[in-house]
């Protein structure tokens, strides 16, 4: 194949709205850019010019053959599936030497899902209030067709927004042609009694109905003065929208439909499951499945964990520790975790400048028990947990600071990706953490503030980090701040591997106790 192996024509619905066709020509303009070597012109369907026919035509007279008509729609409704196939029939007529194909239309594509990600927290960003995702009711509009398909795709878009990005509510609703309509719909959704509502058209470019849209919210945010109402962007001209249309044209040419594993969260990265690509499959039901006899098969017995056996150098290492000094004022879980700080960090001094607070460290026990999460500021903390222990625990480890929402946050509220990190942790899983902070003081900040400010309560906050910006002062507001337990230092030192020593000494507690080689 040449470099001008194939023209591109896309096909757009048309508005009556000038911003809609500005923003179709620049989408044109960041496909050119991607794509230089190709030819890409472009028609309406309706509504304004240059005509479908016409955009072929500009096409063929810069010597661009075959051509891929591409539409410029989100789903396969009745203008994809019925009125441009009828306008390439009628070209396939007109130009009978000219090799014609169609391409699909752009459907819920991963990069859509990241981009509607975007959209909606930067539109959370925009605001001067923090409010949890549990407590806001995502409301997705969707253009509405006659195609009962094309609609139920919306459905499925808003369901994985809301479990991806943990909202506590979503609502479907349409700008027209199928019910309900946008009014009724935010009407519908305030009833929900949620602090925030963000409203997220789910068009590609501006016109008539997303403007129809913003206003309806404003009149919903006029109406509830209790309610926060959010407009979040539509997708719009954007270089993930130009690569996936460059995409579904390069399809067209091949002859290729869309898999329907395009979503799959083993296979891409898809919002909110990024971690699970290429996780491997583990059958879920064969407690369930029936023998010969036609049965079900009783489920297994839950096997009991081995109490923790150390490495002998391990071993001996905490009989030099035992042994260093006089460990009588700690005892517990507290004691496990001070002499495996002193273990790692090779230091018998760190001892006097730790700080529990009362019962902090059996809490900590208790709540992996119970919740079995652990939120860490960075990987480094993470990776320094001990995976047969987590293993055996069935323990979540969760770390949010190279996501890219957490990167979207970061850029637009001035936190660093460690604070913002600790924020989604706090929107995404709510009490139901222990949280350990081993790198950034200001991660250790928007925990207290959340706790302060938000009523946050995980279930224990460990802040040990390491450094000489902002690390004292940061501890010693985590240590003033009674709502929660909390296991800190005075100083400079600490440390990612601190933070997860800390982690660790309590998960062996919690095997030790279920194999009941501890009490609770």
């Amino acid at each position: 194949m040449t470099a001008q192996d194939y023209g591109i024509v896309v096909a757009a619905h048309g508005s009556r709205d000038p911003a809609a066709l500005e923003e179709v020509e620049a989408l044109l303009a960041l496909m050119r850019a991607r794509s230089p070597q190709r030819t890409i012109t472009h028609g309406y369907l309706e509504f304004a010019r240059p005509t479908i026919e016409e955009g072929v035509r500009s096409a063929l007279q810069l010597g661009a053959a075959p051509i891929v008509m591409l539409p410029a729609l989100l789903f396969a409704a009745t203008h994809a599936k019925n009125d441009m196939p009828g306008e390439l029939a009628m070209l396939k007529r007109q130009f009978p030497s000219v090799d014609f194909h169609f391409g699909a239309p752009a459907n819920l594509h991963p990069a859509f899902l990241r981009l509607a990600q975007q959209r909606i927290t930067e539109a959370e960003a925009r605001s001067s209030r923090v409010i949890r995702r549990a407590e806001t009711c995502l409301v997705v509009v969707g253009r509405g067709t006659s195609d009962p398909d094309a609609n139920s795709e919306v459905s499925k878009l808003a369901r994985m927004l809301h479990e991806g990005l943990g909202f506590g509510h979503s609502y479907v609703c349409y700008a027209g042609t199928v019910e309900p309509g946008v009014g009724q719909g935010l009407r519908s959704a305030a009833r929900f009694g949620c602090e925030r509502m963000v409203v997220f058209p789910y068009f590609l470019f501006d016109g008539r109905l997303v403007k129809r849209i913003y206003s309806a919210a404003d009149e919903l945010a006029a109406r509830h003065p209790d309610i926060e109402v959010l407009k979040a962007g539509y997708l719009g001209p954007h270089d993930d929208v130009a690569e996936v249309f460059l995409e579904r044209a390069r399809e067209g040419l091949e002859g290729r439909a869309a898999m329907n594993c395009a979503l799959c969260k083993y296979r891409v990265q898809i919002v909110g499951f990024e971690e699970q690509v290429g996780q491997a499959q583990r059958a879920h039901h064969l407690a369930v499945r029936a023998p010969s006899t036609g049965l079900p098969t009783p489920p297994p017995a839950p096997a009991v964990p081995k109490p923790y056996e150390p490495h002998p150098i391990e071993a001996e290492s905490f009989r030099i520790i035992e042994a260093g000094r006089d460990w009588s004022s700690w005892g517990g879980a507290e004691r496990r975790v001070v002499q495996r700080l002193v273990h790692t960090s090779g230091d018998f001094d760190i001892v006097d400048d730790l700080y529990f607070s009362r019962g902090a460290a059996d809490a900590g026990v208790r709540a992996l028990l119970r919740c079995r999460r652990v939120v860490a500021d960075v990987t480094m903390v993470s990776s320094g947990l001990k995976r047969s222990l987590l293993e055996q625990l069935g323990m979540e480890v969760w770390c949010g600071v190279h996501d890219r929402e957490t990167r979207v946050m970061a850029e637009n509220t001035g936190l660093t990706r460690s604070a913002a990190g600790i924020r989604r942790a706090w929107e995404r899983w709510g009490n139901e953490a222990v949280v350990a902070i081993g790198d950034a003081p200001t991660a250790v900040m928007e925990a207290v503030r959340l706790v302060r400010e938000q009523g946050w309560r995980p279930q224990l906050l460990v802040g040990l980090p390491v450094g000489f910006v902002g690390t004292r002062e940061c501890k010693e507001a985590l240590r003033k701040c009674l709502q929660v337990p909390r296991i800190t230092n005075r100083g400079t030192r600490g440390g990612s591997p601190w933070a997860a020593s800390v982690i660790n000494a309590l998960l062996i507690a919690a095997v030790d106790h279920l194999a009941g080689a501890s009490p609770p």
